[in-house]
C-alpha cells in the first residue's frame, strides 16, 4: 500500500458536543478542510460557494432520481474546470452543497469520524470541480 494522498489525510481533533453538529459546525469542518488544501489545489477551489443545507431541494432530487434525501450526502454545482472556456463563460457560479442530515445519518451509521466524513464529501465533490466522475474519484478513494 503506497503512500496516503496529504488531501484525503490530514484530520484534527474532534471538539467536544453538546447535542448533535449543527449547520454551522458542518460549515466550520468544511472551510478548515478547504483552508489546508495544499497547492496547487487550493487555488483552483477559490470562488467556490461552500453551503451547508439539512437536504438537497426537491427538484434536485426528483433530478438524480433518490429514493430519499438521505442518499445524498453532497453535490457540485457548476461547469466543471475540464469543461469550462473563456469563449462560453458560464454566467452561474460553482458551488459545493454538503447535506447536514444526510451526513450525520452516515456518521451516525459508520461511527467514523465526523470531520473525516465532511472532509471526504467536499473533497468528492472538489474531484467534481476538477472533472473527475464517481467512478474516478471512487477509484481515488479505493487508492488511498
Amino acid at each position: 500500500m503506497g503512500a496516503r494522498s496529504p488531501i484525503f489525510a490530514r484530520r484534527r481533533p474532534a471538539a467536544p458536543r453538546s447535542g448533535p453538529p449543527t449547520l454551522d459546525d458542518i460549515d466550520r469542518i468544511a472551510r478548515t478542510a478547504l483552508a489546508d488544501l495544499p497547492e496547487p489545489f487550493a487555488s483552483h477551489v477559490r470562488g467556490i460557494l461552500v453551503r451547508v443545507e439539512e437536504f438537497c431541494d426537491d427538484e434536485t432530487e426528483a433530478e438524480m432520481g433518490l429514493e430519499s434525501p438521505f442518499d445524498l450526502l453532497g453535490l457540485y454545482r457548476g461547469v466543471s474546470l475540464d469543461r469550462k472556456s473563456i469563449i462560453d463563460p458560464n454566467p452561474h457560479f460553482d458551488a459545493i452543497f454538503l447535506y447536514r442530515r444526510p451526513i450525520l445519518d452516515y456518521w451516525c451509521e459508520t461511527g467514523e469520524d465526523l470531520e473525516h466524513v465532511v472532509r471526504h464529501v467536499l473533497l468528492h465533490e472538489i474531484g467534481h470541480h476538477f472533472g473527475f466522475s464517481d467512478d474516478d474519484m471512487h477509484r481515488i478513494e479505493e487508492a488511498e
